[in-house]
């Protein structure tokens, strides 16, 4: 007779969370997940989805724009509406979260609503019921931080951004990255007037200098107020919107104001430091290789870990815990060449070493760059500029870094991503024929490497 509940308990039910729950259900466990906002996570609710969805949206000004100037469409009068938009989006976010619930179901797991909360390293409680299981799983992901400032409240995240009553006229984004860069082009393509902040000397740490350059001066050039080394240190609300004052001592009013200045694990009042569970000094919950907590029945996964803070390697992470404690086939997550992408607009590309990277790790590399004006845009007076780079390291020829900062960055990077990860070479990338024309193919035909 079985000791416990279940074999899995999962906290969470969001990318990581329900692909572990199932992954492990059709490995013969017996998995209940437990979750206390919606079904899908950050991800389908609050971000990956509906961001992209406003993406697609905020696009269309400047296809319209463009079809008139130098395609010979005859383009009407245009209108934006945000409702629609709105609650579009949330009818479709509404319909992904019954299909999560069908697949927890049709894997057979449990599905528990309410916030759980761990007792001891073998049993949780969810709203006065305790249940019990040979191995616990935390994959509750991350929160919004705004940093504390007088009138910090009147500030609001990502997460209300997708539920706005009405659009706003000004807007005023503070962070630097991902987050912050996306909204401030999803709300200056739905024609809001927006200014960005940014603390640093250049916004997307952690990404390749030439593409964080390069993108500052494309969004630059389309209209977004994009200010470095300037922060908010007071909101003051006012009859019609809100004042901020800023570092430099200047005022500026806006009808919004959004903070994505950084997220943090949600780890919190989840029972963990009474298990005895060991936390790094963000919250986050260390992990080993294999996503195994310092107690053994616990193990955390996704954001949580605050590793590699991405959708698809929460899922893989999920993937990897199933095999581990079911399947008999121990497997640690792969971090290493991570493809990922940022849907500004232009939207960024980007897998591998950054160049600074590159030249810590290896004796001698060899940089590729190019930039140039995409075909689509020579029939337009648009001067967005396409940036591709490829870094190769010099003794082994290997392509160990490649970035991209143009349309579709994103669906190229993906293909790509599966060469660098199996050690194309620069040899291989000049011995493929490019698909002409195509902004891609600049990625096999670059030939003269950049002066070091």
């Amino acid at each position: 007779m079985a000791s416990h509940d279940f074999d899995l308990f999962v906290i969470g039910a969001g990318s990581g969370g329900v692909r572990a729950s199932r992954f492990s259900a059709q490995r013969g466990a017996r998995v209940a997940v437990a979750e206390d906002r919606y079904l899908g996570g950050t991800c389908v609710n609050v971000g990956c989805v509906p961001k992209k969805l406003f993406v697609y949206a905020a696009h269309f000004r400047e296809e319209m724009e463009d079809a008139s100037r130098g395609y010979g469409w005859t383009v009407g009068s245009t209108s934006f509406d945000w409702p629609t938009l709105r609650d579009n989006k949330t009818r479709e976010i509404e319909r992904l979260n019954g299909i999560y619930e069908e697949l927890l179901a049709d894997a057979g797991v449990r599905h528990v609503e309410g916030r759980a909360t761990i007792v001891d390293p073998h049993t949780v409680d969810v709203a006065g019921t305790r249940y019990t299981a040979d191995n616990i799983l935390v994959a509750t992901g991350g929160w919004p931080t705004v940093p504390e400032f007088p009138g910090n409240e009147l500030a609001i995240t990502s997460n209300e951004a997708f539920y706005l009553e009405k659009l706003p006229r000004r807007a005023l984004i503070v962070g630097g990255g991902y987050i912050a860069v996306e909204f401030a082009c999803i709300f200056h393509g739905l024609g809001v007037d927006v200014t960005q902040l940014y603390r640093g000397p250049l916004f997307l740490r952690g990404f390749d200098d030439d593409v964080r350059k390069h993108l500052s001066e494309q969004i630059r050039s389309k209209g977004i107020d994009l200010r470095f080394e300037t922060n908010v240190t007071a909101l003051e609300k006012l009859d019609e919107g809100v004042r901020a004052t800023l570092t430099d001592g200047t005022t500026m009013d806006v009808d919004q104001v959004l903070f994505a200045t950084g997220r943090h694990p949600n780890s919190a009042n989840l029972g963990l430091e009474a298990a005895g569970v060991e936390l790094a000094d963000d919250g986050a919950i260390k992990v080993d290789a294999f996503s195994r907590t310092n107690v053994p029945s616990i193990w955390a996964i996704g954001d949580v870990t605050n590793r590699i803070n991405l959708t698809p390697v929460a899922l893989h992470e999920g993937v990897c815990l199933a095999e581990t404690l079911f399947a008999d086939n121990p497997l640690s997550p792969d971090h290493a060449n991570v493809p990922a992408a940022v849907f500004s607009q232009p939207p960024v590309g980007t897998v591998g070493l950054t160049e600074a990277q590159a030249r810590d790790r290896f004796d001698a590399i060899d940089v590729y760059r190019s930039s140039f004006r995409a075909l689509k845009h020579t029939l337009t007076d648009g001067a967005e500029r396409t940036l591709m780079k490829l870094i190769v390291d010099c003794k082994s020829d290997r392509v160990v870094g490649l970035h991209m900062v143009g349309p579709e960055a994103g669906e190229i990077i993906q293909g790509f991503a599966v060469a660098i990860k199996m050690g194309a070479t620069k040899a291989d990338f000049d011995a493929t024929i490019g698909v002409h024309p195509t902004s891609a193919e600049e990625f096999v035909t670059m030939r003269t490497p950049v002066a070091n």
